[in-house]
């Protein structure tokens, strides 16, 4: 079995989607599609909670989500604990994604218009493996986020 990713969008990245799967699988990925497949309007939320459950299912190298910012369905991923969903808008932004942060998802808008191939992008962060040493550290104190209470003060 090759490298697997699950990938789940709304209908404001429909478009993106098809070219993201071909992509992956030009790769040589082995692509869950969570869906849409039509225009038909969805919550993103509700594709980021089918990602996300997916994700914890399986054997996959990341996750990816998509909405028409990535906003949303990045915001509504990093809500589940154990999930680092970055939202890169360049490939450098991409690459410190997975380097710095061990980022487990990526996410990306099907109406935003990037100033690189939205491949590209992928690309760097797929390429990308995370440094370790200082940044553990700071990934722990991030998924340890999840267990905090609200510290306002």
């Amino acid at each position: 079995m090759g490298k697997k990713i699950v990938l789940g969008v709304d209908h404001g990245a429909l478009d993106l989607k098809q070219i993201l799967v071909s992509h992956l699988q030009g790769r040589g990925f082995e692509v869950k599609d969570m869906g849409v497949f039509t225009n038909d309007s969805v919550d993103y939320p509700d594709k980021a909670v089918e990602t996300v459950r997916e994700f914890k299912r399986g054997e996959y190298e990341c996750g990816i989500v998509c909405c028409g910012t990535g906003i949303g369905v990045s915001v509504s991923a990093n809500k589940h604990r154990g999930i680092i969903c970055a939202l890169p808008q360049n490939s450098f932004a991409a690459r410190m994604a997975k380097e710095h942060n061990n980022a487990n998802f990526i996410a990306f808008g099907g109406r935003i218009d990037y100033q690189e191939p939205v491949e590209k992008i992928l690309d760097a962060y797929l390429d990308a493996n995370f440094a370790g040493e200082r940044h553990s550290r700071r990934v722990e104190k991030m998924l340890d986020l999840d267990d905090s209470e609200d510290f306002n003060t």
